[in-house]
């Protein structure tokens, strides 16, 4: 997945932690871009799906 988004103030990594936590669980993540305060990752998540 590729993941663009705003950076605040403050640490860099809990902001990208829970940028991803929101898509599943990160596997593995890289930040591919950086444009002023925009971070691009990309990034591979596990997501579950419900049981029908």
């Amino acid at each position: 997945m590729v993941l663009c988004f705003q950076r605040a103030p403050g640490p860099l990594l809990p902001q990208i932690q829970d940028a991803l936590a929101a898509h599943g669980e990160p596997l593995r993540w890289a930040i591919s871009g950086v444009r002023g305060d925009e971070l691009r990752l990309e990034a591979v998540v596990l997501t579950s799906t419900p049981a029908p």
